[in-house]
């Protein structure tokens, strides 16, 4: 409630500009909207039951995912965490209430949330799932190493080292909420420790995907 209150004031003061042409008053006009391309058909990583992206990782879903991520700017998290909802619903994977779904993150390292001030991929779970009507959770821990973002397919390697960051089995029902889905190691990884610790459906979705000539 204070996050919402404090990014409706800092709106108030700071209205948002359009990722695309730089307008006032809007996260993403409606012109730039248009120009926005569907995330392409990728494999689901391993471990996942499903995936989707609403948005090829370029232009204007590009920018404002830097804006999140290195920014720490709110305003383009519930348009963000609408465009993944959106996407759930098209592919018939929003969660009924017959299926107590708990929304996690992919984490970053302890360091880089201390370097940031923040964690990304919280935020933008936490914005899907108050979307969904969903609970959320931190059920991921990340130790340290090296960023994904920027390496190589092969360096990427099995993804970055998560484990279950709480005593006690996962939820049987897992919506695992990242930026960027690249060669897709993190929700691999993710999905591993979720399915070790109980975990027997795990659902995936980001905000956007790399097309095949940036991996």
């Amino acid at each position: 409630m204070r996050t919402d209150v404090a990014n409706r004031i800092t709106n108030a003061l700071l209205p948002p500009r359009c990722a695309g042409c730089g307008r006032a008053g809007e996260v993403v006009c409606r012109s730039c909207a248009r120009g926005l391309r569907c995330a392409p058909r990728l494999p689901v990583p391993a471990g996942v039951d499903a995936w989707v992206a609403p948005f090829a990782y370029e232009g204007v879903a590009r920018e404002l995912v830097a804006r999140v991520k290195y920014r720490n700017h709110r305003a383009p998290l519930p348009w963000l965490a609408a465009a993944m909802a959106g996407a759930l619903s098209t592919a018939g994977l929003v969660p009924g209430p017959e299926r107590a779904t708990v929304v996690t993150w992919a984490p970053a390292s302890a360091q880089r949330r201390r370097e940031r001030g923040f964690d990304h991929g919280e935020l933008l779970a936490r914005a899907v799932a108050r979307h969904l009507v969903l609970p959320a959770r931190g059920l991921l821990t990340r130790a340290a190493g090296p960023a994904q973002t920027g390496r190589s397919r092969a360096e990427r390697g099995p993804g970055p080292p998560l484990r279950l960051g709480r005593p006690g089995p996962a939820p049987a029902s897992v919506l695992l909420v990242d930026d960027v889905v690249t060669t897709g190691a993190t929700l691999a990884a993710a999905a591993a420790v979720l399915r070790a610790a109980g975990a027997r459906r795990v659902v995936a979705a980001t905000a956007a995907a790399t097309p095949h000539d940036r991996r």
